[in-house]
């Protein structure tokens, strides 16, 4: 059983490690290579849209979120998997019984608010302008005026594609 389980847990924790490589890469992806708008207009020009592989930055972007998910489905299994080690060292670590519970409470309340946060905020709707224009109720400096009121529709655009290919 032991044995069993040291296979489970070397094996989770390899692909924990190959997860959070990928998670990495494409986070680096979308951050430098499919750059967002207003950067890609500024290096490709207007009307260009950035693919590496055959799929645009959101849709790298859903993958990451996937595999955010899956990597923290398996860490959690990772825990599990360590639990009475980790409770036995926690034990030691803090023997003082108040301030123990306390620290575990205050975790457990952070991981949740971290973890679930997203799905009570709103975003901001910001109206996009020509950057020269200057108007009542914008900022100068970006061109953009907050507008919570109307929502942001944009005419069809042809578009050129750029895609990425390996070196």
């Amino acid at each position: 059983m032991h044995l069993e389980k040291s296979k489970l847990n070397l094996v989770i924790d390899l692909i924990l490690l190959l997860l959070l490589s990928v998670i990495a890469g494409i986070g680096l992806l979308i951050k430098y290579v499919l750059v967002p708008g207003i950067q890609r207009n500024t290096i490709y020009g207007t009307h260009i849209d950035l693919e590496f592989w055959g799929m645009n930055r959101h849709e790298w972007g859903d993958l990451h979120l996937y595999l955010g998910f899956l990597f923290l489905t398996l860490l959690l299994i990772h825990i599990l998997l360590h639990w009475k080690m980790a409770a036995n060292l926690y034990r030691h670590l803090l023997p003082n019984k108040t301030i123990r519970l306390a620290l575990t409470i205050l975790l457990a309340v952070a991981t949740l608010l971290a973890l679930s946060f997203p799905l009570f905020v709103k975003p901001t709707e910001i109206q996009k302008e020509v950057l020269h224009q200057k108007g009542k109720g914008q900022n100068s400096s970006t061109g953009r005026k907050r507008n919570a009121d109307k929502k942001i529709s944009s005419a069809p655009v042809d578009k050129t594609t750029v895609s990425f290919s390996q070196p």
